[in-house]
């Protein structure tokens, strides 16, 4: 049996990480022949319009407080209406109410999701969460660092998460000219650019960044754009000025053109504490971009070391000055990590590969013997 109807459902669709894999998968479920369709909660963006844009039906339904007896109502009515086969869920509290109104709905089956390690999650969380992966017909994790660690918390066998990595779209290489077009467009000299691109948030660890660059001669230290938003903005602003970076950093705020962003640096950056499999590292590599990222979560399973990029231990300020030493001192090094990491997410990480392998698991959860994890074992 094929999984013809998929909803996927997300809290909401703010600028991250996972909400543009939704839009890679829409997209993607839609070429096939299947029948995709968008349900969030909150918090709309322009990736709305993008899946807009690809004729896939888009629903909001309303989330007013902790407890909201018309939500639920009006969740519970859109699931039994909708007639899914498939509903995939990308967020805890998706995941957590798409359960409880599909109770006495037979015939849709539930796939939810391993975004990320999630460590800050308070104790119920946790217990919600075995609660729905349980309930699961299928669990489907973007980096196994991920599958490892919530299956543990959750008391479950890692071999019954799928790992389905994140996808990446690719078109052609920008040449020199491009480049330096792009750059001229920018407002850009011949600085080194450095780049960082998602939501400045406690887990990207942006003040280490921060601090690295202020450790850098003034001399030597690169243009620094932060492309995105989020409620560190006010500190890191403040941190800026206490350590003298005024002219080296700039918040550029949510941005839509990351494309030309990328075509223009000269190096990515990502410190985060926590990571799942990053989109922006995936993003970048596609680029011809050379990455330096922290070792958190999935991103040793997407940069290797000293090939296509960087790694330096989370959190450790000396490991990521050098590595930046190392990187802006070198642009043929440079240049070899950004042809190597282009390389490697054509081999692994098109977006054709992470759609192919999704819709082979929505469609064996359609099979007669249900997937579901079970404490201790597979549930196979």
């Amino acid at each position: 049996m094929r999984a013809e109807s998929v909803l996927v459902v997300s809290d909401e669709m703010e600028v991250g990480g996972s909400q543009r894999q939704i839009v890679h998968l829409l997209r993607g479920l839609k070429r096939r022949g299947r029948r995709p369709a968008l349900l969030y909660f909150r918090r709309p963006s322009f990736l709305v319009e993008q899946v807009v844009a690809e004729d896939v039906p888009v629903a909001r339904i309303d989330k007013r407080g902790a407890i909201d007896l018309r939500f639920l109502r009006a969740l519970r009515r859109f699931l039994r209406e909708g007639r899914f086969d498939v509903v995939h869920c990308f967020s805890i509290t998706a995941e957590m109410w798409v359960r409880l109104t599909l109770i006495g709905l037979p015939g849709t089956r539930l796939v939810s999701s391993v975004r990320g390690l999630s460590t800050t999650l308070p104790g119920w969380q946790w217990r919600a969460k075995r609660w729905v992966l349980r309930g699961s017909a299928a669990v489907i994790s973007n980096s196994r660092a991920g599958a490892d660690y919530v299956a543990r918390r959750c008391g479950l066998d890692p071999a019954g998460i799928e790992v389905v990595p994140n996808g990446v779209e690719f078109g052609p290489l920008p040449g020199t000219a491009q480049r330096a077009a792009v750059r001229e467009a920018l407002g850009l000299d011949a600085r080194p650019l450095l780049l960082f691109v998602g939501r400045l948030v406690p887990e990207k660890n942006l003040p280490l960044l921060l601090q690295a660059l202020a450790r850098l001669p003034a001399a030597q230290r690169p243009l620094a754009w932060l492309a995105g938003e989020g409620p560190e903005r006010p500190t890191l602003l403040q941190q800026c000025a206490e350590l003298g970076l005024q002219d080296d950093i700039v918040l550029l705020g949510e941005r839509d053109d990351t494309g030309a962003l990328m075509a223009a640096a000269d190096l990515l950056v990502l410190p985060s504490r926590e990571e799942g499999l990053s989109n922006v590292l995936l993003e970048a590599m596609a680029a011809g971009l050379p990455v330096l990222a922290s070792d958190a979560g999935g991103s040793p399973e997407l940069v290797e070391d000293g090939v296509c990029g960087l790694l330096f231990r989370s959190g450790d300020l000396d490991a990521l000055v050098a590595a930046l030493r190392r990187l802006l001192e070198d642009p043929a090094l440079r240049r070899l990590m950004g042809a190597e990491g282009r390389a490697r997410v054509e081999r692994e990480y098109a977006v054709e590969r992470m759609v192919e392998r999704s819709l082979a698991i929505y469609d064996r959860c359609l099979q007669p013997v249900a997937i579901g994890l079970q404490p201790g074992g597979a549930g196979r």
